[in-house]
């Protein structure tokens, strides 16, 4: 069952409860009032009869009990044209004395005796007026048998009966002009209802036909088209929307990690293969030809070479994957001139024809770990060393902000800069712009050095300088300044002080 159906079926539902019982009530109030009126004028009519009998001379004849006051009986009887006119036409009216004879004068429709039950008649002898609903020759009456008192003593009593028929037809048609009425009311209801839902759940359809669509084309790029008010259906709508922009831009994600993947692929195949054939062709040669000392020698260091290579991608591999898996760390004051000294004397060893040398190194500690962080920034060095030409400066700046004091240190090249496009990238795994494909590597320096900088608490970024070249900046959280010795020198390359150009 769709939900368009069951909240239609829900609002007819309540709808058609609702009209049950205002139709109950406002039976129940119309058939308690119309009984009322009918009581109201039984009481009336029987008292106007009870008025006349206690005047009329021939009653007392009847009552033996007390003939001294007896009158003459009128001419016109105990019921007169005048007390004929005082009654309606519609009531039967019987008189009867204490001892339940009825006396002349019983008219109306029916000559036929009024019942009265055994409650009724002891309830009216001992002065109580008494109601019954009993069926008169087929036909269902209100009878009001009242006492007719005297001196403080029930001398008779008073039937006064009125035929139910005409209220009877009355509550028939107000039951059921209720029942057409509620269910046209019911009927209009559900269609009104349907159509209502239908409108209201029609965004919801369309956002289950977009997503049906980008199931079946995987077009993350379509959209729900929705101009309605901001209620559910639109906020739903809108968080729609936002999670095909974030599906989007994940799909993009993806797609561009399995081209990396790919291109990984590729780079490690070749990167493996040419290492892995010398060594195989070398050590080919040395079981089938013989060779001289000299020569074997010179295949011999070959194969170590490649073989140096192979480890050194495996432990790049290695030191990314344990960075990215949450490396413990060891986070203390670090002293950064020292680190910077030895990290340029360790790189220097990379390449001793290349100058590299330190800059504005202030005498300041931070919080990190020595050994990961002096792997990252070995990690840009020789990153500067394989991508630029010219000169690596390391610097260092202390910096101060509401988030508390920091120290940025920065590796600097000369180079041709960080290509647009893969400076966006350029952190991430496998990721190598035009320019570095023709150098050997995978383009995990980078991230590994990231990576590293991240456990500790610090931040790494790139960017080209307007001059030429880029610089490669790590902060980290200053433990604070060290007292300077004014009369300490500069770093490697007697740099301190000067310009950094």
């Amino acid at each position: 069952m769709s939900i368009r159906l069951r909240l239609t079926l829900l609002y007819s539902a309540i709808l058609a409860l609702t009209l049950v019982a205002f139709s109950a009530i406002l039976y129940a109030i119309q058939a308690q009032y119309t009984i009322s009126v009918l009581r109201r004028d039984l009481v009336q009519s029987a008292q106007r009869v009870s008025g006349r009998v206690v005047m009329a001379s021939r009653f007392w004849e009847r009552m033996n009990a007390r003939p001294e006051i007896q009158r003459p009986i009128p001419d016109e009887g105990v019921f007169g044209e005048q007390a004929l006119r005082e009654l309606r036409v519609r009531d039967i009216v019987h008189v009867y004395d204490a001892h339940g004879t009825a006396i002349e004068g019983m008219f109306g429709w029916s000559d036929a005796p009024l019942p009265l039950s055994d409650a009724g008649l002891e309830a009216v002898l001992g002065g109580d007026a008494w109601f019954e609903i009993t069926s008169v020759e087929g036909e269902r009456m209100l009878i009001h048998t009242g006492p007719v008192v005297l001196q403080g003593q029930t001398a008779g009593f008073v039937q006064v009966g009125r035929s139910l028929a005409e209220r009877d037809r009355s509550l028939a048609a107000l039951g059921g002009t209720l029942i057409a009425g509620s269910l046209v009311t019911i009927l209009a209801a559900f269609g009104v209802g349907w159509v209502l839902s239908g409108i209201t759940l029609r965004s919801i359809d369309r956002i289950t036909q977009t997503a049906q669509a980008i199931g079946v084309e995987r077009d993350f790029s379509r959209r729900v088209e929705y101009d309605g008010p901001r209620d559910e259906v639109g906020r739903l709508a809108i968080t729609f929307n936002d999670m095909l922009s974030e599906l989007q831009d994940a799909y993009r994600q993806v797609e561009g990690s399995l081209e990396m993947q790919q291109n990984f692929v590729a780079d490690v195949s070749h990167e493996l293969r040419t290492p892995l054939t010398t060594i195989r062709g070398n050590l080919a040669l040395l079981r089938r030809v013989p060779l001289a000392q000299e020569e074997r020698e010179d295949i011999l260091d070959d194969v170590v070479g490649e073989t140096e290579r192979l480890i050194g991608l495996v432990s790049d591999l290695l030191a990314l994957a344990r960075a990215q898996a949450g490396r413990q760390v060891q986070i203390e004051p670090v002293p950064v001139r020292p680190l910077i000294e030895d990290v340029c004397r360790q790189a220097r060893l990379l390449d001793p024809a290349r100058e590299i040398a330190s800059q504005d190194l202030p005498e300041a500690a931070v919080l990190a770990d020595r050994d990961a962080l002096k792997q990252a920034l070995l990690a840009l060095v020789d990153n500067a060393l394989k991508h630029a030409d010219g000169r690596i400066v390391l610097t260092a700046e202390a910096l101060a902000s509401d988030a508390g004091a920091s120290l940025s240190i920065g590796v600097h090249d000369h180079g041709p800069g960080i290509e647009p496009e893969v400076l966006a990238h350029l952190f991430e795994r496998y990721t190598r712009g035009d320019r570095a494909r023709e150098m050997p590597g995978l383009g995990l320096g980078l991230p590994i050095a990231k990576a590293l900088v991240e456990s500790q608490n610090g931040t790494l970024t790139a960017q080209n300088k307007p001059g030429g070249g880029s610089v490669f900046t790590v902060t980290l959280p200053e433990a604070g300044r060290m007292l300077r010795d004014p009369a300490a020198g500069g770093g490697d390359g007697g740099l301190d002080g000067r310009t950094l150009e």
